[in-house]
């Protein structure tokens, strides 16, 4: 059995009690049974390889500090601990928004300002320049890209996040390593035991039968599923692209080895371990290689390890799929997997609503979200780092419109490029592919909203409805159940960044048209009510707050949505103890009237007011409203 011989970089007090060791030891007894079971049943019954990994996790357990033992006590004893309404998450680029984790620790107080509390770092470990993916070929899972920093910086900017009562997430990518991990440079010169931990073949045999049932993940930008190597004869399996490795988990060496690397993060303060790509970790011959049943095995023992070792940790799943695929990786309520999920699903319904206006595919969505059981949390967002796939529900939109599947595509890329007469959207395509309409949409938030070209034209009527349509996207990612999360720079309205063209180690990306550096000098106007900085910072923190102050937004509230008798209109109902919420969002560029048929005297939350009906309520272009019933 392999084994680590790295070591932490800040030296572990041991406190060697038998008070700290027995609630190891309590955990572990409580989850042994299936453990053993699960790892067993998927490595053949190696006992040698389940004895080194119960060894492993004591040595992480013992490795563990005080402070964040104390902090897994704590939210042992309030589970709900991350299912406040008052959560609400940012994502962000180290380098792009302060430089350096330090220059983020020194910013910590502007997030506050925006009231964050959920800090999701994007890929910051050691990755090679130029063939990084954005940090998503990790070279070295216990080293910080140099420019960025040191371990010791990340683990002292998250002592300064969980003193701040903030949560730090990081992304824990475990499909595959970099071609520059020492295990890939270590397998590519043959070493013993290192091959066995990717797929290396001789030929092209084996390779050229997985192809036949294996669908590209970038078939445009790296076509295949396969490299040949030169240097050592050899073909290596590469999914996403030729320099990232895919890992065999089939090994229980590298499940092993990986799992350590997950702890040894965790143990530096993270919070919340993002389980990147986590669909493709287990490899079949004559299958698609996604969502596999051993992935699920995989996955529920992770879940485990987290809360053997650290109980205060969360794992979010990255399953950018439909839902029926999407909600399997919660597991089940007696065994859960992933704690969270992403709403990739919502998301891209919602610009496709954007699009066309019509809200029913959105409402349909929501349905199917709200009959899920409540203990399924997922984080919502507008925008992320990554682009917009148009995964949408093309069998229903079929049967209800006859919508041809590529066709919408290509008009909702077209819409969302301003290609399309009367869009003012700015966006680009990545991995355009015309056959199949499966290009990918970037751009920020405000310019997909149509601000930067208002802002060009210098159009105040145009800007006024962009600013209104941004802030209704982000008041309908607030009424939904979950984690809202922010991508930095939304909270000003930061406009695409088209420097990227002139970037040698980044034109080829167009993702990085949204990545683009923190705009500081303009995050300064956040303030002033009369620049669309200050309208739309002022007018999303109103909102957050609201949201966090009012029980109608808990995570345990029932949620429905009705028809307000407009195709352009929908509606939302929430109902906490006594609160009940009705919630209106117009996805057109219209003047609409719509009602509810909901009795009784309602607020205003946002704008004031008080009505004894919701019959006949008007909404601006891109306007929404939030009414509120209390029943004492």
């Amino acid at each position: 059995m392999a084994k680590s011989t790295k070591k932490s970089s800040t030296p572990r007090k041991k406190t060697g009690t038998s008070q700290t060791t027995s609630a190891f030891d309590q955990r572990l007894g409580k989850y042994y049974d299936e453990l053993k079971w699960l790892y067993c049943e998927l490595y053949n019954g190696d006992m040698a390889a389940f004895d080194y990994f119960l060894g492993m996790l004591r040595r992480s357990w013992d490795e563990r500090k005080e402070d964040l033992r104390a902090q897994d006590a704590r939210r042992e004893a309030d589970p709900n601990w991350y299912r406040q309404r008052e959560l609400l998450g940012m994502m962000l680029y180290t380098g792009a928004f302060a430089g350096t984790l330090e220059g983020v620790k020194e910013k910590l107080p502007y997030l506050e300002e925006c009231g964050v509390n959920y800090l999701h770092l994007m890929p910051l470990l050691e990755s090679p320049k130029g063939r990084s993916d954005g940090g998503y070929a990790v070279a070295d899972f216990r080293r910080v890209q140099p420019e960025l920093g040191t371990m010791e910086d990340l683990e002292a900017l998250a002592d300064a996040c969980r003193a701040k009562g903030m949560s730090l997430c990081l992304d824990f990518v475990m499909n595959h390593t970099s071609e520059d991990h020492e295990w890939a440079k270590k397998a590519r010169a043959g070493e013993p035991g290192y091959r066995e931990r990717y797929f290396f073949y001789d030929n092209w045999d084996i390779p050229n039968q997985f192809e036949k049932t294996v669908p590209q993940v970038f078939p445009t930008t790296a076509p295949g599923s396969f490299t040949w190597l030169p240097d050592c004869n050899q073909v290596v399996m590469t999914s996403f692209y030729p320099y990232q490795w895919d890992l065999n988990y089939a090994n229980p060496v590298v499940f092993n080895d990986m799992t350590e690397n997950l702890l040894y993060l965790t143990n530096r303060g993270i919070d919340v371990i993002r389980l990147d790509a986590v669909p493709y970790i287990w490899k079949q011959l004559g299958t698609s290689c996604r969502n596999l049943p051993q992935v699920h095995t995989l996955v529920r023992m992770m879940r485990i390890v987290c809360e053997i070792v650290c109980p205060g940790v969360l794992l979010l799943g990255e399953v950018v799929m439909e839902p029926a695929k999407v909600v399997p990786y919660f597991g089940t309520l007696e065994k859960p997997e992933c704690h969270m999920l992403y709403n990739v699903t919502t998301m891209a319904t919602t610009w496709h609503t954007l699009a066309t206006g019509d809200v029913s595919l959105l409402r349909h969505q929501m349905d199917t979200v709200c009959a899920l059981p409540r203990e399924f949390l997922f984080l919502n967002y507008l925008r992320c780092h990554d682009d917009i796939g148009w995964g949408l529900d093309y069998a229903w939109l079929g049967g209800r419109f006859g919508s041809d599947e590529v066709a919408h595509k290509k008009y909702l890329n077209d819409w969302f490029t301003g290609k399309w007469p009367g869009s003012d959207s700015r966006g680009e395509l990545y991995n355009d592919d015309p056959r199949l309409g499966d290009a990918r949409l970037c751009g920020t938030t405000a310019s997909l909203c149509g601000v930067e070209a208002a802002d060009y034209e210098k159009d105040p009527f145009k800007l006024e409805r962009a600013i209104a349509c941004d802030l209704m996207l982000h008041a309908w990612m607030l009424i939904q159940s979950g984690i809202p999360v922010l991508y930095s720079g939304d909270e000003v309205g930061q406009l695409n960044d088209y420097s990227y063209h002139q970037d040698p180690e980044r034109w080829d990306d167009i993702r990085y048209i949204h990545r683009g550096n923190f705009q500081w000098v303009l995050a300064e106007l956040r303030h002033d009510g009369s620049t669309r900085q200050g309208k739309q910072f002022m007018g999303l923190r109103k909102l957050e707050m609201i949201r966090a102050a009012e029980p109608a937004f808990d995570s345990r509230a029932d949620v429905w949505t009705f028809d307000t008798g407009s195709e352009h209109v929908l509606g939302v109902g929430r109902w906490y103890q006594g609160h009940k919420l009705i919630a209106f969002f117009n996805f057109s560029n219209q003047f609409v009237t719509v009602s509810s048929p909901e009795q009784g005297t309602f607020e205003e939350l946002v704008y004031g007011g008080t009505r004894n009906s919701l019959q006949n309520v008007e909404l601006y272009p891109f306007g929404f409203a939030w009414f509120l019933n209390r029943q004492e």
